[in-house]
């Protein structure tokens, strides 16, 4: 309301008035300051001169009071016309930082702006460009996650509510194959719900910055996860091939526990090839893992999306083995934040998923 009243106040005065009539004030000062000296200086030379009367020297100091004032009031005008349009040019980006901030606060995402200069004005424009498209790229991310998110919904739902009409109506009896089908499709919501949850609580711990950073050994902790899934590569039929450094490094053991968790569940949906191997080796001042095995081609083309929240390389194939394609968005998320990064290699259809972390100094 403050703003509003601001803005609708026919008394506010321009900030290029402002400048304009402080420059007028300091520059007036300064010329008359001047021209006083010099026209005391130069009536005090003339009226002292032997042969200059009384009257001669009281009109020569009122000829010099009137080319005085008549001097600097040229001079004051012709700096206030030349400042106007000197500040006019400079404020000219202000102007359009201001609109461009009110259209941001009214909700519309603006143009780039243009940056005429390189000075501290121009700095603050181009943080602003900056601001503005991160903004951009989060609300288009927001507005994607929505309709991702109702997209993935609407399938099990739709099926839920179908059979549960039909048994409802008694267009289908109930058997076991039809309640499976319908508890399948509940978990797949379940599983979506739950890491949606998960992928919201590490974007809380970035922005509280909560992360429990610990020295752990992280050959012990793969170890652990790769005992969790024994039984279900074995019942598959997928050999482990194991092979790990001693290392101690510095991350969230939660996280890295949740990171081996989907790379490794991600082997479980995909394989192809009965095999897969996990290596941990030092690298410089990082601790790299790898997770190889054999899965369905990806086009080099989509390596580079294949962590993004929802992608899937066949929607089809990924909804009928249960994925959600935030697993490996999660994956990125939690390794970022603990100063590290993910990435994919893939030859054909196989793939070496990696991840390092820093190493204990």
């Amino acid at each position: 309301m403050a703003l509003l009243l601001f803005k609708n106040n026919p008394l506010r005065i321009n900030i290029m008035w402002k400048f304009t009539l402080i420059n007028v004030a300091v520059i007036g000062i300064a010329i008359w300051l001047a021209g006083v000296s010099v026209k005391d200086y130069a009536c005090l030379l003339f009226a002292n001169s032997p042969s200059v009367t009384p009257e001669e020297s009281a009109i020569f100091t009122q000829t010099m009071q009137t080319f005085l004032i008549k001097a600097s009031l040229t001079a004051v005008l012709i700096a206030a016309f030349i400042h106007y349009f000197l500040v006019k040019k400079l404020i000219l980006p202000l102007k359009e930082l201001g609109h461009a901030t009110r259209q941001m606060a009214q909700g519309e995402m603006p143009n780039p702006l243009s940056i005429r200069v390189h000075d501290e004005i121009g700095l603050l424009t181009a943080d602003f460009n900056q601001l503005s498209m991160k903004l951009k790229r989060v609300e288009d991310l927001r507005k994607k996650m929505l309709s991702d998110i109702s997209h993935e919904l609407r399938t099990p739902l739709t099926n839920i509510n179908g059979y549960l009409e039909a048994l409802s109506t008694g267009v289908i009896p109930g058997n076991k194959e039809l309640f499976e089908s319908i508890h399948e499709e509940s978990i797949r919501i379940t599983r979506l719900v739950e890491q949606l949850h998960q992928l919201n609580v590490w974007q809380g711990k970035k922005i509280s910055n909560e992360n429990k950073m610990n020295v752990l050994s992280i050959e012990k902790l793969i170890e652990s996860c790769m005992d969790h899934f024994s039984l279900e590569f074995k019942n598959r039929g997928v050999i482990i091939d194991l092979k790990t450094e001693a290392a101690k490094v510095v991350g969230d053991e939660d996280g890295l526990k949740q990171v081996l968790h989907n790379l490794l569940t991600n082997v479980l949906q995909y394989d192809q090839g009965g095999w897969v191997e996990i290596t941990g080796k030092r690298k410089e001042s990082n601790y790299q893992i790898i997770v190889k095995n054999l899965g369905q081609p990806i086009p080099e083309e989509h390596e580079s999306l294949i962590f993004e929240r929802f992608y899937r390389v066949d929607s089809s194939r990924s909804r009928d083995s249960g994925g959600s394609g935030l697993g490996l968005s999660l994956v990125k998320e939690i390794i970022e934040q603990q100063g590290g990064k993910a990435g994919l290699r893939s030859k054909g259809n196989e793939h070496s998923f990696w991840f390092h972390i820093p190493l204990k100094k």
